[in-house]
C-alpha cells in the first residue's frame, strides 16, 4: 500500500496524545506519516506525540472564545497549512476543529475528509434559564457551520446512536455519510483490575471540573453521605480547572476540601493509581458526551459504575448488572444508589466483574482502532 500523509486536528494537546493516540499509533504502525495538529503544545506534549510516531505541529485556536476574527484567522491558518502539507486524509473531532478543519481541508483539496462527534458538548447541553438565549442562538450557529461542514467531509463518525439519530434528524449530515464508530476505547492490558477498596467505600469521580459534568450533584450527594456514613465513606474529586463558560471555581473546590467533604488532587498525570482507590465510579454528567472515557477506564480496572441515563453516558451501564443509571441532576436518586453499594458491599465485587467483562467486549481499543482503520481506508 502506498504510504499516506494523514493530518489529526485536535483542539488540545493532551486530547490527542490521551483519546486518540492509541489510533495515531495503529497508523503509524501501518507505515503512514502522521501529523498532529493542536494549539497548545509544549516540550513533553511534543515529545509525546514524536513518541507515537507522529509529528506535532501547532496552529491558533481558542478553545472556548467567541471571537469571530479568531475563528477566521484559525480557519485560515489551517487552510495554509493543509495546502502546504497537501496530506491524503484528513481527521478532525470536537467542534471547532470539525468545522475549520473540515472546510479548510475541503478548499485546500485534501481527497479525504473525515470528521469524528465526540459528544455535542456545552453548546448542546441544556443548562441555567439565564444561558439559553444565548445558547440557543450558538447552537443555531453551530449547527449552521456544522451543516456546512458535513456536506463538505467525506465521511461523520459517531460515538453514541443519540447524537447520530440527533443530527439524521435536524438535516445535519445525510445517513449515507455517516457512520456509528462506538467509543474511544481504552488499552484494557494497561488498564487491567485491581484489587477492590471496601473501606473505606470510595466513590471516584474524574472529570474535568464544569457544572455540566454533575460536579455540583456529586458534592452535594457527598454531604448527605457522609453526614449519614461519616467514618466508612470517601469522595474523590480528580479533574483541572477548565476555561469553558461553564467551569467551576477553584475558590469553590477549595472550599469543599476544607470542609471534609471532598478530596481534589486536581488534574493528575496517571489515572489509574486513582481508580484503584476506588470502590465505585461516579459520573453524573448532563453535559452532552460521546462515550466518556473515564468510565471506559474505570470499568477496564473493575469498578461499578453510577452514572446518569442521557446520550453518551448511557451506552456505558447495563442497569443493575455493572452499575446504575439514574436521572441527571437528581441528587436524591445518586444518594440512593450510593447507598445501596454501602449497605450492599457484596455488590462492589459483583457489579466490577460485569464492568470488566462489557469493557473486554465493547470498549477493547485494539478492536475498534481495527474497525476505524477500515472505515478510513488504511
Amino acid at each position: 500500500m502506498k504510504k499516506l500523509r494523514v493530518v489529526v486536528i485536535g483542539n488540545q494537546a493532551f486530547s490527542l496524545i490521551n483519546f486518540r493516540g492509541s489510533l495515531i499509533r495503529a497508523i503509524v504502525e501501518k507505515g503512514h506519516e502522521v501529523v498532529a495538529l493542536a494549539p497548545d503544545y509544549n516540550d513533553k506534549t511534543k515529545n509525546q506525540i514524536k513518541a507515537l510516531g507522529a509529528v506535532p505541529k501547532d496552529y491558533y485556536l481558542s478553545r472556548t472564545g467567541l471571537n469571530p476574527f479568531q475563528d477566521i484567522y484559525t480557519f485560515l491558518q489551517l487552510f495554509f497549512l493543509l495546502r502546504k502539507l497537501k496530506p491524503d486524509i484528513v481527521l478532525s473531532y470536537t467542534v471547532k476543529p470539525i468545522i475549520y478543519g473540515i472546510l479548510a481541508a475541503w478548499l485546500a483539496r485534501v481527497p479525504r475528509r473525515f470528521a469524528l462527534v465526540t459528544g455535542l458538548g456545552y453548546i448542546f447541553t441544556s443548562t441555567r434559564e439565564q444561558e439559553r438565549i444565548t445558547k440557543k442562538l450558538l447552537r443555531k450557529l453551530v449547527s449552521l457551520l456544522y451543516r456546512e461542514a458535513f456536506h463538505h467531509a467525506t465521511r461523520i463518525f459517531f460515538q453514541n446512536h443519540d447524537d447520530f439519530q440527533e443530527f439524521c434528524l435536524q438535516g445535519l449530515v445525510k445517513r449515507e455519510k455517516s457512520v456509528l464508530i462506538g467509543a474511544t476505547g481504552v488499552d484494557i492490558k494497561a488498564f487491567s483490575p485491581t484489587p477492590l477498596v471496601q473501606n473505606p467505600i470510595t466513590f471516584l469521580l474524574v472529570a474535568r471540573l464544569l457544572r455540566e459534568k454533575g460536579i455540583y450533584e456529586f458534592v452535594e450527594a457527598a454531604k448527605r453521605i457522609k453526614s449519614k456514613y461519616p467514618t466508612n465513606t470517601r469522595f474523590l474529586l480528580v479533574g483541572g480547572l477548565d476555561s469553558n463558560p461553564g467551569s467551576i471555581k477553584k475558590e469553590e473546590v477549595e472550599s469543599w476540601v476544607k470542609e471534609g467533604v471532598i478530596e481534589w488532587p486536581g488534574h493528575v498525570g496517571d489515572i489509574r493509581a486513582w481508580i484503584s482507590q476506588a470502590s465505585v465510579f461516579v459520573l453524573p454528567s448532563f453535559y452532552r458526551e460521546g462515550v466518556p472515557r473515564s468510565i471506559q477506564e474505570a470499568m477496564a480496572m473493575g469498578r461499578p459504575v453510577i452514572t446518569t441515563d442521557v446520550p453518551g453516558c448511557r451506552e456505558t451501564v447495563i442497569d443493575g448488572i455493572n452499575g446504575f443509571l439514574v436521572p441527571a441532576q437528581d441528587v436524591e436518586a445518586l444518594v440512593q444508589v450510593m447507598e445501596r453499594f454501602i449497605q450492599k458491599p457484596e455488590l462492589i465485587e459483583k457489579m466490577g466483574k460485569e464492568s470488566r467483562r462489557i469493557a473486554e467486549e465493547r470498549f477493547d481499543v485494539q478492536k475498534i482502532n481495527a474497525r476505524f482503520l477500515h472505515e478510513l481506508g488504511l
